[in-house]
Order: C-alpha cells, then sequence, then structure tokens
C-alpha cells in the first residue's frame, strides 16, 4: 500500500519530496504540506517514512509482519543505532514495537570518490554482492563482527522488548 501524510503532523520541510525514490512526494503550494501525486506508482520503500523528521508519513504494512488494516510509523534512532516499527492496529488499542539494526552510514557519508578507490577485483566482480557491499554496509567494521544486531549495537532486552 502507497504512503499516506497526516497533515496534521507535516510541517512542509520537504525532507520526503528530496529522498522519494520515484519522486511522486511533492509540497503542496498552498498548504506547504507533503503528499503522494501518484499514490499507484509508489514502490513502498519506506525511504519517505524513515526521512520524515515529525513522523507525518505512515504506511500500510505488509501482511507478512502486520495484520490486515493497520498502520505502520517508522523511527529511526541514530544514537540507539535502530530503526523503530510502530504497529497500530485497526482497532487502535494494540500496538506493537519492532526494532530493527541500522545498517547503513549516515546520510551524506560512506560515497567513496570512485576515482581514488580500486577496481574491484575478479573475485568480487564475480560474486553475489554489490561493490563492497560488506564494507558499506557495516559487516567489517567493529573489528569484524559482522554484520550488526540489536545486541552488537549495545542494547538489552527488557520485558520483551530491546531498550
Amino acid at each position: 500500500m502507497p504512503t499516506f501524510v497526516k497533515m496534521t503532523r507535516c510541517d512542509g520541510c520537504g525532507e520526503c519530496v528530496d529522498i522519494c525514490p520515484s519522486d511522486i512526494m511533492h509540497i503542496d503550494k498552498t498548504i506547504r504540506r507533503a503528499y503522494n501525486i501518484e499514490p499507484n506508482m509508489c514502490w513502498e520503500c519506506y525511504s519517505c517514512v524513515k526521512a520524515c523528521p515529525h513522523h507525518a508519513i505512515d504506511v500500510r504494512g505488509y501482511a507478512d509482519f502486520t495484520p490486515l488494516g493497520s498502520s505502520v510509523r517508522v523511527h529511526r534512532d541514530e544514537e540507539k543505532g535502530v530503526i523503530a516499527w510502530r504497529i497500530i492496529f485497526r482497532n487502535g488499542k494494540k500496538d506493537m514495537e519492532l526494532l530493527a539494526p541500522i545498517t547503513t552510514k549516515p546520510w551524506g557519508e560512506g560515497i567513496p570518490d570512485l576515482n581514488t578507490v580500486d577496481e574491484p577485483s575478479d573475485e568480487m566482480r564475480n560474486s553475489h554482492l554489490l561493490y563492497n557491499e560488506p564494507k558499506y554496509i557495516r559487516m567489517e567494521d567493529d573489528g569484524g563482527i559482522g554484520l550488526h544486531t540489536l545486541k552488537s549495537n549495545k542494547l538489552v532486552m527488557k520485558e520483551g522488548v530491546y531498550h
């Protein structure tokens, strides 16, 4: 399902417009609020949802992790190194929060100058991984710890929820 903007939360900052890969998030010129101009063309990549600093953009979750009719709100917490997915059920009474570690670099960092980088080896070219994928999704950072997990980000389980 496509994204939808809660107009009471949106302040028209344009973060969603800047990050949308299909260029369908726009700012209304009269009310200065974001909206999805072509919902049928939404890739459901959740980029705008994660980028919105005011949590004004909701999505309907996929049936494999949310019940039908629920909405999903995403909060990116750089300090804790996690993305929290809050699922609000359609009855409005129940909600659930799922945490996932952030495996990407902060916005604007980590983009190499390709003129100064060695060309990929034959082994890398024949691999199923993308160019320098282990390096850029932090699989090689922190002394070879591998792909980051909630525990490697120093979060602990308390009452069934990571903190």
